[in-house]
């Protein structure tokens, strides 16, 4: 028997060759540079938030270069696969405006002329590659139970040898073809291995595009490359894949670094052009002085649904995303106010070659300058939609008056330098309540305040028409009447005076608030108006 004949026992109902494929996925018609990546998860449904980085990487390269992102769900794994897996990844993605060119549009539908983008609907476009590398002598049939496999391991283990089925241990990777039939013709299990012709004391050199060149042992592994049920294994799909859809760049985890040899020689060993390879490092977080993975069991901050339920923008995670992603973004974006995440072109030099530590803190700062650069109609639109979700009784105090809401959220907005005290929707409740009626319900602590001077003022002294500097020079008036001057004046000669003018500001600040620190006083006072103040003021008396 030949290996030709072998391979027809094995596959006899394979019904195109490789030449049939090669022809219906023709080399795509992009300008020269364009890069082609995918996005390829497990249909777990869960995105975490290094899944998103990646995500976020693989599209943002992609669209900078006109080229091509598309979406291939990785399902060989049977046992991860959940119901509406696809659907799930599809909507988080979209919630941070990944969108695809191509591939899997949920579980029953897809676009674009590469597919299918399902690996588990690709059995036969797998299995013919697979029985081509049969017929030459590529790839054999292995009988080894898991019980076998189990005692290799653990006899490597004690002799302190490399783990894996090469050399001596792969016992069968010599079978003639005849042999091989009979035990097939017995119903003897197996798995197919690619019967690799690398040696483990040479060297392989690889470039990778963030690490640059990169050495490695070669790899002498005869891998997997079909299971027992007949669906390939990452390795082997990956390599059909990217190869039929014509992938130029995979962008992943560096958790797949040490695979690169195995991956470089199934190209080069299949005669294809093996796509650049980029790896990132993961993200990091210091747990109370010790540096580890972010987790998708222990840290919360992992899910991207964390960030929805605590109200930081979607727009906000990307653009920490990006200072993560390229080391020179982050100076980039303070620098120019007017421009969006898309203006900026991002380079796979300027990509981190160590993990990079997950901030919160630093997610919060570039959070509110984000949330600085907005409009105060569109702080009102977002925190709305949010309130909608997880404050609906928040939202009929907010949206009552939409104006005067608004004008609240302008105080110090349109200014060189805006305020920065929003970082999340959940932030502006707890930052305007006292402006709302119904929410001022104030708890106030022991503070010495001349209620009769603040009373004196804004009955003889206060305008809600007067612009700022009237409004300050009045309160300047009357507090040099009343035995307060400037700020510095009042440092030079203390005990001339019973304050300056910024007491009676501070005073005046908190009756209305209860707080010792807000904005601008002079918008706070004019949005409320005089009747609402002295009328604060009045219940202040009698607290």
């Amino acid at each position: 028997m030949t290996h030709e004949e072998l391979a027809d026992l094995i596959f006899p109902n394979i019904k195109h060759d490789i030449k049939y494929y090669e022809e219906k996925y023709p080399e795509r018609k992009l300008k020269e540079g364009a890069i082609v990546t995918r996005y390829a998860p497990s249909p777990t449904g869960f995105v975490h938030i290094g899944a998103l980085l990646a995500s976020f990487t693989e599209y943002s390269f992609a669209k900078q270069s006109d080229g091509v992102f598309y979406l291939r769900i990785e399902d060989t794994d049977t046992k991860r696969t959940v119901e509406n897996g696809i659907s799930n990844i599809i909507r988080d993605l979209k919630d941070f405006d990944i969108t695809f060119t191509e591939g899997a549009a949920n579980e029953n539908a897809e676009t674009g002329s590469y597919g299918p983008y399902i690996q588990s609907k690709r059995k036969e476009i797998y299995h013919t590659f697979i029985k081509e590398l049969i017929k030459e002598g590529k790839a054999y049939p292995c009988f080894l139970s898991e019980e076998e496999v189990n005692e290799i391991r653990e006899r490597q283990e004690k002799h302190k040898d490399r783990i894996g089925i090469y050399g001596k241990y792969a016992k069968y990777r010599d079978l003639t073809p005849d042999e091989a039939a009979a035990k097939i013709k017995n119903g003897e299990e197996y798995i197919i291995r690619f019967k690799s012709p690398g040696s483990f004391y040479k060297k392989v050199k690889c470039t990778d595009l963030i690490r640059g060149e990169l050495e490695f042992p070669e790899n002498d592994l005869d891998i997997p490359i079909m299971k027992q049920d007949g669906l390939p294994t990452y390795h082997f799909a990956h390599l059909v894949d990217d190869h039929l859809m014509h992938t130029t760049h995979v962008i992943r985890g560096d958790e797949w670094l040490s695979s690169l040899p195995i991956h470089i020689q199934l190209f080069s060993y299949c005669g294809f052009k093996a796509p650049k390879y980029a790896h990132i490092s993961p993200l990091l977080k210091n747990d109370n002085g010790v540096v580890r993975k972010l987790s998708k069991r222990k840290d919360s901050e992992c899910a991207v649904s964390y960030y929805h339920e605590m109200g930081i923008p979607n727009e906000a995670v990307k653009l920490y995303l990006a200072t993560i992603m390229n080391t020179n973004f982050e100076e980039w974006y303070l620098q120019n106010k007017d421009k969006q995440i898309s203006d900026f072109t991002f380079s796979f030099k300027k990509v981190s070659k160590s993990g990079a530590l997950f901030d919160l803190e630093k997610l919060g700062n570039i959070s509110k300058t984000y949330f600085s650069r907005l409009t105060k109609e569109e702080v009102y639109e977002q925190t709305k939609t949010y309130l909608e979700e997880f404050d609906k009784e928040f939202l009929k105090v907010f949206t009552k008056n939409p104006e005067y809401t608004k004008a609240i959220l302008n105080i110090e907005r349109e200014q060189k330098k805006p305020r920065k005290d929003i970082g999340k929707y959940s932030d502006v409740k707890k930052l305007i309540w006292y402006m709302f009626d119904e929410e001022f319900k104030p708890n106030y602590e022991d503070k010495d305040i001349n209620t009769n001077l603040l009373q004196d003022y804004l009955e003889n002294y206060y305008n809600e028409e007067d612009d700022k500097n009237t409004w300050f020079n009045k309160i300047a008036e009357f507090g040099s009447k009343n035995g307060y001057t400037s700020v510095k004046e009042y440092k030079e000669n203390p005990d001339k005076y019973k304050g300056h003018v910024g007491d009676i500001c501070e005073m005046l600040r908190f009756v209305i608030t209860s707080l010792t620190m807000t904005p601008d006083l002079y918008e706070i006072m004019r949005l409320l108006g005089k009747e609402r103040i002295m009328k604060r003021l009045d219940n202040f008396k009698n607290k």
